[in-house]
């Protein structure tokens, strides 16, 4: 089975169209999204309205929660919190009720587990291999053989084998899994990604062949840029997507 793995598409429309044209062209027989569909951008009824037109499970992100009502947006930085704040003016009531029904995980294919930020919490990051080995607890008598998370923004890909630095993927790199492993794999963000790449980002898990490929596409990024300085939300929404950072 081909599954297509989204994560922290931010009302990032561009990058979102973007990513749905060459997830089409691979014809997965699956989509999970890892949350995070609302927050930083302009767009956030469009991106909902894609992901709910296509009955895509996702599980509920840290910016889902604060956009909804379900959480304060306190802890969130000045620019974030200004984002949500505008969000919850913006996003239609029924969005709102379909984003605070969704889950905190998500099984599928039976080994295969997606969180948002990691299997303890939606707000813990995963950063390095340290932070993805603390996590096997949370896992701790259940078959889980990947763990797929987002949050971070960043093309990552730990194994419970290796102990030096992890395998980041940055644009189609194909890494082979072995089924007596465990992994937590991100496969990068949407709607804006930080690990210095601007270009949108997904992953496709094949649960026969066992490899994930991290896969990357350009979007018109200047569109995106022009509708979050027409909503009035910080500029450094805008300038940060053509770094990637």
């Amino acid at each position: 089975m081909l599954i297509a793995i989204i994560a922290d598409l931010h009302s990032n429309l561009e990058a979102t169209s973007s990513v749905f044209r060459e997830i089409d062209k691979r014809r997965p027989d699956q989509i999970v999204c890892l949350g995070d569909l609302t927050g930083y951008n302009a767009n956030p009824n469009e991106v909902v309205d894609i992901i709910r037109a296509r009955e895509i499970p996702s599980v509920m992100g840290n910016h889902d929660a604060a956009a909804c009502g379900l959480e304060d947006p306190w802890f969130f930085r000045a620019a974030a919190k200004r984002a949500i704040e505008w969000q919850l003016e913006t996003l239609r009531d029924d969005n709102k009720k379909w984003l605070a029904s969704a889950p905190e995980q998500i099984n599928f294919s039976r080994r295969y587990l997606g969180v948002h930020g990691s299997p303890s919490s939606r707000d813990d990051y995963i950063i390095d291999w340290l932070d993805a080995m603390r996590q096997l607890e949370f896992l701790a008598g259940r078959d889980i053989n990947v763990c797929f998370f987002g949050h971070s923004h960043r093309a990552s890909f730990f194994s419970e084998k290796r102990t030096t630095q992890p395998v980041v993927g940055n644009s189609n790199n194909i890494h082979q899994l072995q089924s007596t492993d465990r992994y937590f794999i991100n496969p990068g963000a949407v709607g804006q990604p930080r690990d210095s790449d601007p270009r949108a980002a997904f992953g496709l898990f094949d649960s026969d062949k066992l490899t994930f490929e991290f896969c990357r596409v350009e979007y018109d990024i200047p569109s995106c840029q022009r509708k979050i300085i027409q909503a009035g939300l910080p500029i450094e929404l805008a300038s940060r997507l053509a770094k990637g950072k």
